[in-house]
This record gives structure tokens, C-alpha cells and sequence, in this order.
């Protein structure tokens, strides 16, 4: 990862003394283990001194002990007999410590036989206790039991004796030298002019009387003593601590295993607060917390009563804390919708930060859907996890693809203790790219829960009293960022102490701390060390308020790291797709179904599947990064909420193709087909309608109901069906057709060469390859590709840790032998779909590809399917272009975005594999290509080619991630002039969302036929529908939402079959704003329409 900000370097002598210091304090042990690898089922620690048997564990080059990952067992043990000095300093009557830190699945820690701690691989610190008051010649036992990872080697990474003040004594030297590092660590950034002085009061340390503890004691409390000066210039600063707990939904445990950590974690945090009332602590998604309302209620009561007297917050915004990459629009609308209404309703507020430390990257439009769902401060520390260029602000303005504009913080690290010089760090770095002395800081153990523990509350309570640390406050993130970012003009005064801003500093103690806690006694003056005369000269410090303006940022927040989560586990990536597409068009049939009094409008149903798939897109379930167990369980998930969208979508159909006026039959047999397109605007396409298995689709033709005859042909399927070309489906509506008894006609016999052939399209395939050799373009007789296109590539993808979320910067340097084809022949050929079939090997892999031009359509659609049985492989598909261009344009969620395809910076260079949606393209504005996928995300690009990623087949942290059968289709879009003008975006929508077919048996006869109709039409427009349901509010009120797809102002009208009346513009939270002008709609900008709806006519 690239480095922070770089702070300057402390002077070597001040770093040497402090060193020092610590050495009369701390005693590295990591070398005295006794180390035997016996089976962790053996209970306890080993018996007498038969330990004494054992090897001394050997140390790696990193000074860890280190032994084989699989979860094999270490057990570890020594004796500690307690000598009367470190390094020449007294210990008697000291507290002993013993500080641990390792890298295990599992660790039990145990003293004298006695289990004390247990912890895992996220839980991997703690300190403990082993003398109150320590006598020399006592002795005491510590064993430790560990079990090494299952996809890494295991490490004891620190064993560390801390001696510290057990009394009113004074600090001891360790705690002197990290207050002397943290002045060190401010005059170093802020004043370097100080450092001599610094210097030169550390030179009257006392290091003749080193054993002598009340007279060394007495040197160090008077270079305090004369240090004091500096105290009040680094209490003008503060960091204001606030609980936390990450705790991934699911990851390496299995959800169930969620729940569990999470009642432990919250309880524990309650009962600590019983301890240290200053405490405050936050969590984010609402999930979690429904879950604990329903199956431990007494506990979310007390949560509640915790959050109402301003002890907890909920920062929280979204339902989960999503991957926001890969999701739709609606979903993150629905995200934000879902949150903040459990907020509000069990909390009493709106959350008004989204808490996202850990997603894997953020798309453009983030801005406007946080703005529109009531949230102010969008808050992540992924970033700091580029692996190129290291994120440049700390606070800034984010401002979105429309313009919308929301304050962005760069979180402090996650998973942290109280480190004081750490923090210090922290916080310089802090104010030096933001000007402000005021930062955040989240102790607490996190991943897997766990939040604060006891030992970092005593520590902060003890750092609070220290001269020489800055203000220490417990308090919440909102609050403070409000302070942080109010208007600068105003007078911006620091946070006062409240239940949710406590403070902690000097002269102030608190009266609940236990009293083994030392205060910080008064400071003697040591004749030898004068004062300083007179209080130095500081630089200024903006406590709250910017200077300069915060910083904008007009750009997606693209991650550098985790480019492999765009493909790995396509499973999780195809039902994301099929079940937002499914519930899109359930809820709009089912609306329009309510609306004509068909059938109830099913919401419980329809929001509890929702819930399901915005769960399933928490960052480590959507992006494949977990463990096997979490994917079964997601799929169930998956498949419940599809069936779900799938039975309301199905009744829907069946209610309205029923209630659609029918002619009477031109046929005896004729059947009424009733053809739906879900999408907002007209489509001529084909149709597949499924017959009954007792007739033959030979026999079998179409008609319009004006009685054209229509394009059909047998479909080559399992069950019978027959494909139909259907002309003018209008906009969210329908058109009748029949179906009729005919003479079965010979088939068309395919051409001797491997083409295919439409009014738009010409396609050849390579014989010898199986490739594309020639796309023309039929319009303007341009040939598409340069050279062969659809070329399958693949790459050795190794040398990752993060393997399941990576790809291998190098891959392209490890290219594999070219896939070798095996067959090529004909599937079916006729007037409205033609289909050839290819077939290659790729070292154990197969792979069938069905090359498939229907009528009338522009495009060329690749169904894959793929026998995948390969080992750290990424599988692309490659497009080479007679186009060039500068940069290639990507769907986002509810936008698309351009990036450099000739990268000029060290961002754009980062920007090796990127993600999107639907489509990729690449145009000159004279002719482009856009690739068109159902569910594959990764592409990258130069300015003559577009490449899809298809496969990657990572071991860790599924060992069978993706392999087995693979099927998906994507789709090759030649077009002219740019994606603006060639509809990219309704043509990705299209090959996603196909027509809907209903064949309605016994039909009905009725009177007053309507063979075509629009149930909502919005006229012709750029505005794309992504959601017409029933209002949260009111079952008499409906939610039309979509936002505008090509970056130009757009007009919306509102016309079609319903009536309805505009009841005004609403945000995403479903509440009227400022009443605005909605017919005409800006570049890019989200409208929500609140509908009022009469009786049907």
C-alpha cells in the first residue's frame, strides 16, 4: 500500500532516548518460548516441567514464531521469574503485563494452567495481567494454544512484558517515552524550531541513577516538569475516541456465526459502559440490528435506551454495508430507503452519515443517492488501501456525477487500540491535509466484533491525564464532523462535554475510574532542569473550521486493490442480476395490477425479498470474497427472493393478460398471446412462447392482431416453443398477437460457410479458430473489429494474498497456450433466429458458444457456458477495434462514466481493471462497439480495444471458487456515431429485461378489443424507469422513479392507459422536497415522482 501522508523525522537523539526509555519498561519475550506442536484437544497447560523438554521455538526473519498453515496446532509455554530489575531499573511493586499479538485461528491463553483469554484471528491483541504488584523471585506460567490459519502460516507476532505504575508513584519510564515521542511526533510537523529545546531538556535525564528508581523517577517528573509549557499547545488539539466494532455480516464465518459475535460485542460494550460512563460507540446496519430485535428483544431495548441518551449512535444510512460497484441503482436506493426508515423508526432519527469503511470502491453517483436519501457525510477507510497512489484528502467535498455534493471523511484505521503515539500520528497527518486540530479515532477490536475492552478504557483514561497528549473526548462522528464543516465565517467553538462528548485531559479526573488507574501526579521541579521562561510561540491552529476550503473531488472513489472482485464467484453476481430484474418488473406488474383491482398489491412480500438481496450484497457476499459456507447460504437467500419476484411477477402477468381486451379469434384454434414489455419505451424484438408439450411448434405460425403475418420459427428447445418477431411493443405496456394452426414448412437449409446474416449485421466466423474474422456493420458497410475478435485469452493469476479479491498486476506477463477449438456447426437457422455453435478446450476447461443473431436486431449475442476446472486463471474475451479512442465509457449505478483508455497519470495507470454495469463502449464519434453483459463486470481497455473478464479461479478463501459449470451471455453492439446516440444504455436494458410473453387459455371474447396499449408512457426521452411501486406510506399512492441515462437535460412526460396525477417530486426516502419543475430533468439527476392514482376506467 502506498504511504500516508509522510511525516517529518523525529531527531535521532530524541528517538534514542525515548528508546531508551522503553527498555526500562518493556521486555521483548518472543525469543524464550518454549515451543511443541501436541494436539489442541489436550485440555490445559502441560503438566510439572515436562515443558522444559520442549525445542525454544525458533524465530523467522521478521522476528515472528512461525509455523505451517492448515490449522496446525502450536502450543507455546515459559516461566516468568520476576528479576528485581530491567536493564538496571527497579520493578518491585510494578504492574507486570504481558502483551500479545498473533496471527492464529484460534488462541488460548493460559496462567498458571488457568484459561484468561481467548481470541481468534481478528481478536489477535491483548494484554494481560500477570502481577498486580510484582515481587522479585515470583514465578508465573503463561501457555499458549494456538492453530495456525487454513490459507496462511501462523505467527506469534508479539509477546512483550510491560512493567507500568501500579501506584500514585508517578508514570514509569515506558509511559514517559511515549509522552516524549508524541511531543516529539507535533513539534516535528508543527514546529520544528522546538525540537532543540525538547533535545536539551531530555539531557538532564538522570541515567546515573537508574537504580536508583526515586531518584531516576524524580529526573524524568522534572523534564515533564519543564516540558510543561508545551501542554496547553497540544490540549488545543483533541481526538475524540469512538467505540467501534467492524463486524462483516458474513466473510470467514457464516452469518449464522454474525449473530453470535454480535450479541457478544453489544454486551459487552453495555457492560463497559456500566464501568466507563464516557464511553460512546456506534454500528451501522440496520440489518443486524432487525435481527436482534427479533431474537434477543431485551437486548435491543437496552440499545435503544443506549441510543436515546446519546451513548450510541447508529450510523448506519444503509441497509448493509453493500458492496457499490456491482449493485444496481435501485438497489442502492433501496439501501438508503430501507436504513433510514429503521432508523427512524426505531431510533427516533434519520442516520446522517454513511458508514462505509470497507466497501471496495465507490461509484460517481454515490453523492446524489446520499444526498437524496437525508445523509450529509459519506465516511470510508478502504482507501488507504490503494496499492498504487495514496488517496489525497482526509475531508473534502464529494461531488457526484449531477453535481450533488456531499462531505467526504477518510476514516482513521478500523481495528485499532490505544496506541498513543500511533494516534499522534495519526492526528498530525490528520491536521496537516486538513488544517484541523479535531480528529477522530475508533478503538476498538473489529472484523469479526468485539469493540473496545477494558485495558484500552484504562489505557485512554490514562492518557487523558497526561500532560502531554491532546485533549482525549469520547464523543460521536456526526457531532464532530458537524463542527468540523460548519460554515466558516461562524465562530467555531470545540464540542463541550455532553452524554455524547465527553472529555478527558489534565485537571479534569474521572471520577469512575477504577482506582488501580494512576493519575498523573503534580510535576516537581528538578534543580538541575530550569523551566522554560517564557510559553513558546506556536504556528496557528484551526481547532474547527477549514483554511484553505475543503477540497472537491469530481471523480468516482475507485479502489486500487480488489480488481477481482468485479468477476470472482459469478454465481453471486448472475442471481444479484436476475433478482433485481426480477423484482424490478414484479413490482411494476404487480402495481399496475393493483392500480386495475386485478389483485392485492403484495408489499410485505415483495420488501421481504428486497431485504434478502440487499443483505446478499453486503461487500464480502456480492463481491465472492467468502468462505464456502456463507455462498450456501446466500444462495438459498438468492433463490427465495427470486422465487418470490417470480411468483408476484407471474400472477401479475396472468391477472392482466386475462383482464386485456381480446377480438375475436380469427381461428378456431387460434390462441391469444398477450406480449409484455417492461421497459419504458417501444421495442420491436423476438419473443420466445412457450406451448403446450402436446402441440408441434412447426405447425405452428404468428399474427399480428390487425392480422399481419408475423416472423416465427420453431424454437430448438426442450420444451416446445416457438420464436416470434414482435414489431412495436409500446412503452410499460403490451400487444396482442395470435398464435395459429399451419402447414409445418421445410426447414431452411444454413449456408456452407459459418455466417450469419440480418439487415444490420454480417458475421464470419474463422474456421481454424472459432473467432470473429469479420463483423460488418450492414448500415455503413464498416468492419468492426481489427484482425479476429471474441478472443479468448487466459492468464496465470498468481502471487496474490488477497487472492479471491485480486488480480495479478503482472497477469498479462503470464499468458497461457490460446484455447484450441473442437467443433463448429449449426443450432438452428431460420427467419428469426440463427444460431452457430462453437466449441473449444482450454487446458481441463470447455467452452460452448452459441453465436446467435436474431432479426431485426443490431446486436450479436455470445450464450456461454463453460466447464471450468482451472487453478488461479483469469479467463478474458478480447475485442480489438478498427476504432480508436482516447477514452472508453462505463454504465455505473443510475450513470455511466469515461476513462482514459491512454492513461496519463498515476491513477489513470491504477485503473488497469475497472468495473461496470451493463455495457462498456468505445467510440470515435463517427462508429464505436459497446459490449453489452448480463452479469460479467470486470473490463479493461486500450484505445483500440475492449476486454471482457470472464473467469478467475482463486483458492482462498473458497479452494472451489467458480469451478464447475459457468453459464452467461454477453452481446456485441456495433453502432454509429456515439453510445448517446446508439441507445447503448436501452440496448443493454433490452438484451437483460427481454419481452414478456402470456398465453391466455380459454380466450375470453370480449367485445371492446385493444390490442395494443401503454400502461405508462413517458414519451421520448433519455429517462430511464427503475422503479414504479406501491408508496411506504400509503397504499393509494405509488413511486414512479428513474433517472436521466446520457448526461443532457431530458423532458419527462407522463401519459398511458392509467390514471394518474402528479402528486410532486420526492427524494428517495419517499418525502417531498422543494417543490421543483419535474418535467424537465437535468443531466444524470434521480427524479422520484409521488403518484396519485383514481379508479380505473
Amino acid at each position: 500500500m502506498p504511504p500516508a501522508t509522510v511525516l517529518p523525522v523525529t531527531p535521532p537523539q530524541i528517538l534514542a532516548t525515548c528508546d531508551r526509555l522503553r527498555h526500562l519498561s518493556l521486555l521483548d519475550v518472543r525469543d524464550t518460548w518454549h515451543g511443541c506442536p501436541e494436539s489442541l484437544a489436550v485440555p490445559g497447560a502441560p503438566t510439572g516441567d515436562s515443558w522444559k523438554t520442549w525445542p525454544l521455538a525458533p524465530l523467522n526473519d521478521r522476528h515472528h514464531i512461525a509455523w505451517p498453515q492448515g490449522k496446525v496446532p502450536l502450543v507455546l509455554h515459559q516461566r516468568f521469574t520476576w528479576p528485581t530489575d530491567l536493564n538496571g531499573y527497579p520493578l518491585a511493586g510494578l504492574t507486570a503485563r504481558l502483551a500479545l499479538r498473533w496471527w492464529a485461528d484460534q488462541a488460548d491463553i493460559l496462567v498458571n494452567g488457568v484459561l484468561v483469554h481467548t481470541g481468534d484471528i481478528f481478536d489477535c491483541w491483548t494484554r494481560i495481567v500477570l502481577s498486580d504488584r510484582l515481587v522479585p523471585g515470583e514465578s508465573v506460567e503463561v501457555s499458549l494454544r494456538l492453530l495456525s490459519p487454513g490459507h496462511d502460516a501462523g505467527a506469534l507476532v508479539q509477546a512483550e512484558l510491560v512493567f507500568e505504575a501500579a501506584s500514585d508513584d508517578g508514570p514509569e519510564p515506558g509511559f514517559v517515552a511515549d509522552e516524549l515521542a508524541v511531543l516529539a511526533t507535533y513539534l516535528a510537523q508543527f514546529d520544528r524550531d522546538q525540537l532543540p529545546t525538547l533535545a536539551s531538556a531530555l539531557d538532564q535525564i538522570a541515567w546515573d541513577a537508574v537504580g536508583d528508581r526515586d531518584r531516576f523517577d524524580q529526573s524524568l517528573m522534572a523534564v515533564r516538569s519543564a516540558l510543561m509549557p508545551y501542554s496547553s499547545w497540544l490540549k488545543q488539539r483533541t481526538l475524540h475516541c469512538l467505540g467501534h466494532a467492524h463486524l462483516d455480516l458474513a466473510w470467514l464465518w457464516p452469518v449464522a456465526d454474525t449473530w453470535v459475535a454480535a450479541e457478544a460485542t453489544f454486551r459487552s460494550v453495555l457492560a463497559l459502559q456500566q464501568d466507563f460512563p464516557e464511553l460512546t460507540f456506534s454500528h451501522s446496519s440496520p440489518a443486524l440490528f432487525a435481527w436482534l430485535e427479533q431474537h434477543r428483544p431485551e437486548l435491543f431495548i437496552a440499545l435503544q435506551q443506549q441510543v436515546k441518551a446519546g451513548r450510541w449512535a447508529i450510523d448506519a444510512g444503509l441497509w448493509v454495508e453493500p458492496d457499490l460497484n456491482l449493485p444496481g441503482g435501485e438497489a442502492i436506493a433501496r439501501q438508503i430507503l430501507y436504513g433510514q426508515r429503521y432508523c427512524t423508526e426505531k431510533f427516533g432519527t434519520m442516520s446522517a452519515i454513511a458508514w462505509l469503511p470497507d466497501s471496495f470502491g465507490f461509484s460517481w453517483q454515490l453523492p446524489q443517492f446520499l444526498s437524496q436519501g437525508g445523509i450529509r457525510y459519506f465516511a470510508t477507510q478502504k482507501l488507504r488501501w490503494n496499492d498504487t497512489n495514496a488517496f489525497p484528502h482526509d475531508l473534502f467535498i464529494w461531488q457526484g456525477l449531477d453535481g450533488s455534493e456531499i462531505t467526504g471523511v477518510t476514516l482513521p484505521p478500523i481495528g485499532t487500540d490505544i496506541t498513543p503515539v500511533e494516534m499522534a500520528q495519526y492526528a498530525c497527518q490528520w491536521e496537516t491535509t486538513t488544517g484541523l486540530a479535531d480528529a477522530l479515532w475508533l478503538p476498538g477490536v473489529g472484523d469479526h466484533g468485539g469493540g473496545p475492552t477494558r485495558d484500552m478504557l484504562l489505557k485512554a483514561q490514562r492518557w487523558a491525564e497526561s500532560p502531554f497528549f491532546p485533549t482525549l473526548r469520547w464523543g460521536h462522528a456526526v457531532p464532530l464532523f458537524d463542527a468540523l464543516t460548519r460554515d466558516p465565517r461562524a465562530d467555531a467553538p470545540k464540542l463541550s462535554p455532553s452524554h455524547s462528548s465527553i472529555a478527558l485531559s489534565a485537571g479534569e479526573p474521572n471520577q469512575s475510574a477504577p482506582p488501580s488507574v494512576p493519575p498523573t501526579p503534580p510535576l516537581p521541579l528538578h534543580p538541575s532542569t530550569p523551566p522554560l521562561t517564557h510559553s513558546p510561540t506556536h504556528p496557528p491552529i484551526y481547532s474547527s473550521t477549514p483554511s484553505p476550503p475543503l477540497p472537491t473531488w469530481r471523480d468516482e472513489l475507485y479502489l486500487e486493490l480488489h480488481r477481482g472482485c468485479y468477476t470472482t464467484h459469478g454465481d453471486q453476481k448472475q442471481y444479484n442480476r436476475r433478482c433485481e430484474d426480477q423484482l424490478f418488473q414484479a413490482e411494476l406488474f404487480a402495481s399496475i395490477a393493483a392500480i386495475y383491482n386485478l389483485r392485492p398489491y403484495p408489499a410485505a412480500e415483495l420488501e421481504t425479498a428486497w431485504k434478502r438481496v440487499l443483505f446478499n450484497q453486503f461487500h464480502d457476499i456480492l463481491p465472492g470474497s467468502s468462505i464456502p459456507e456463507v455462498f450456501e447460504q446466500a444462495n438459498e437467500d438468492w433463490q427465495l427472493a427470486l422465487a418470490a419476484g417470480d411468483r408476484i411477477l407471474q400472477d401479475s402477468l396472468g391477472a392482466l393478460a386475462h383482464w386485456c381486451p381480446v377480438p375475436t379469434p380469427p381461428h378456431p384454434q387460434a390462441v391469444p398471446v398477450v406480449v409484455f414489455n417492461p421497459l419504458n419505451w417501444e421495442r420491436s424484438e423476438v419473443v420466445a412462447i412457450a406451448l403446450d408439450p402436446a402441440l408441434d411448434p412447426t405447425r405452428w405460425h404468428a399474427q399480428s392482431a390487425e392480422g399481419q403475418p408475423l416472423l416465427t420459427q420453431a424454437e430448438q428447445a426442450d420444451t416446445p416453443s416457438l420464436l416470434v418477431y414482435v414489431p412495436a411493443v409500446p412503452s410499460v405496456g403490451y400487444r396482442l398477437i395470435w398464435l395459429l394452426p399451419t402447414e409445418a414448412a421445410p426447414p431452411t437449409p444454413p449456408p456452407a460457410e459459418w455466417i450469419l446474416e440480418n439487415e444490420h449485421l454480417r458475421v464470419t466466423l474463422d474456421p481454424a479458430t472459432g473467432s470473429i474474422a469479420s463483423l460488418i456493420h450492414q448500415t455503413t458497410g464498416t468492419e468492426t473489429f481489427q484482425g479476429c475478435g471474441n478472443q479468448f485469452q487466459a492468464f496465470q493469476d498468481r502471487g496474490q494474498y488477497w487472492d479471491a479479491w485480486n488480480i495479478a498486476p503482472d497477469y498479462q506477463d503470464h499468458p497461457l497456450a490460446p484455447c484450441q477449438l473442437k467443433n463448429i456447426g449449426w443450432i438452428e437457422y431460420g427467419p428469426v433466429r440463427q444460431t452457430l455453435r462453437v466449441v473449444h478446450r482450454l487446458n481441463q476447461s470447455t467452452i460452448i458458444q452459441d453465436y446467435c443473431l436474431d432479426a431485426g436486431s443490431s446486436r450479436l449475442a455470445l450464450h456461454t457456458q463453460v466447464d471450468w476446472h482451472e487453478t488461479q486463471v483469469v479467463l478474458k474475451v478480447a475485442f480489438p477495434l478498427t476504432v480508436s479512442a482516447p477514452e472508453a465509457t462505463y454504465e455505473i449505478p443510475f450513470g455511466a462514466i469515461a476513462r482514459s483508455t491512454t492513461p496519463a497519470t498515476p491513477q489513470d495507470n491504477a485503473k488497469w481493471e475497472v468495473p461496470a454495469l451493463r455495457w462498456a463502449d468505445l467510440s470515435d464519434g463517427n462508429f464505436g462497439v459497446s459490449i453489452l453483459t448480463d452479469y460479467k463486470h470486470g473490463f479493461d481497455a486500450t484505445p483500440t480495444q475492449l476486454r471482457l473478464t470472464l473467469l478467475k479461479a482463486p483458492i482462498w478463501p473458497d479452494p472451489g471458487c467458480d469451478r464447475g459449470l459457468q453459464t452467461f451471455s454477453y452481446a456485441i453492439y456495433p453502432h454509429t456515431q456515439g453510445w448517446q446516440q446508439a441507445k447503448t444504455v436501452a440496448a443493454a436494458r433490452n438484451f437483460n429485461l427481454p419481452l414478456l410473453s402470456w398465453v391466455i387459455q380459454p380466450p375470453p371474447g370480449a367485445k371492446n378489443s385493444l390490442p395494443a396499449a401503454s400502461f405508462l408512457d413517458l414519451g421520448e426521452t433519455t429517462w430511464v424507469l427503475s422503479a414504479f411501486k406501491q408508496a411506504e406510506s400509503s397504499d393509494q399512492h405509488y413511486i414512479l422513479r428513474g433517472y436521466e441515462s446520457s448526461g443532457t437535460e431530458t423532458s419527462l412526460t407522463l401519459q398511458g392507459a392509467m390514471p394518474m396525477t402528479v402528486m410532486g417530486a420526492v427524494n428517495l426516502l419517499e418525502q417531498p422536497g422543494e417543490a421543483q419543475e419535474w418535467s424537465t430533468v437535468a443531466p444524470w439527476q434521480i427524479v422520484s415522482l409521488a403518484l396519485s392514482v383514481g379508479p380505473a376506467q
